[in-house]
């Protein structure tokens, strides 16, 4: 009878499994479906930081994959010691291309001590696909949920995942609402799973009257200043450190 019962359970369990992955392989294949069109935008600017080869000459190293604010952050060197960054930036970003290109971007990458994520144009931002329109915060959640999968299929769990908040900024304060809840929805995930992290930045780029401060930023209203990098910088590092993530002589 217990033999039996063990069979029985054996069965349930390999059923489960097969349930769970037949509806990975269906919501794998339906998000890229979706957004096949994209995987042939930016692939020159994929191809270039692939072709980066770094991180093989570097012990310990930081991994920043995202949009403009990760390619034109010139200091992060200086920014961001001790940690050394690699940085794999491309603008123009977004989570819906991202979902194409991820597995490149972290490939080799298994020496990592930490991957962090900032992707900011999925609302209002610069798109080269026609008739472009803002994703919704849950579907911003959902691509989010794609990459993330990606990157511990690639690398697996041990190197922690933190995704950096999307600032909040004068150019696209018309629809901050819209992407406070895309943030708020991606922290409450990175919650849900082991040794991934979100970091709040939006209190130290606002003003005692809920404002964006300006002083961060460049004339476009959008992109961090020399200020607002190193302040980015030390929220990071704050971050990192909290976590956990150490690097040898620190």
């Amino acid at each position: 009878m217990i033999v039996q019962n063990f069979i029985y359970l054996k069965k349930i369990d390999i059923k489960k499994l097969y349930l769970i992955l037949l509806a990975s392989l269906l919501f794998n294949c339906s998000v890229q479906k979706k957004y096949i069109e994209h995987n042939k935008y930016f692939e020159k600017d994929i191809q270039i930081l692939e072709s980066k080869k770094e991180y093989k000459i570097l012990e310990d190293y930081v991994l920043f994959i995202g949009s403009s604010s990760i390619r034109r952050w010139d200091t992060a060197v200086d920014d961001l010691k001790p940690y050394q960054p690699i940085l794999r930036g491309y603008g123009g970003a977004h989570y819906y291309d991202l979902i194409h290109f991820i597995e490149r971007l972290v490939k080799g990458h298994d020496k990592a001590n930490a991957i962090l994520l900032f992707v900011a144009n999925d609302i209002r931002g610069y798109s080269l696909r026609p008739n472009h329109k803002d994703l919704s915060p849950k579907e911003i959640k959902r691509l989010f949920k794609f990459v993330h999968k990606k990157i511990r299929n690639k690398l697996g769990k041990k190197i922690p995942v933190l995704v950096i908040e999307t600032t909040p900024t004068a150019k696209r304060w018309n629809v901050w609402p819209q992407i406070a809840e895309a943030n708020k929805l991606i922290k409450q995930y990175t919650k849900k799973k082991q040794n991934s992290y979100f970091i709040d930045t939006r209190d130290f780029y606002l003003d005692e009257s809920g404002l964006p401060i300006e002083n961060y930023f460049i004339e476009d209203k959008l992109h961090l200043n020399s200020d607002g990098y190193k302040l980015w910088g030390q929220i990071i590092k704050e971050k990192l450190n909290q976590v956990g993530v150490l690097i040898n002589n620190f």
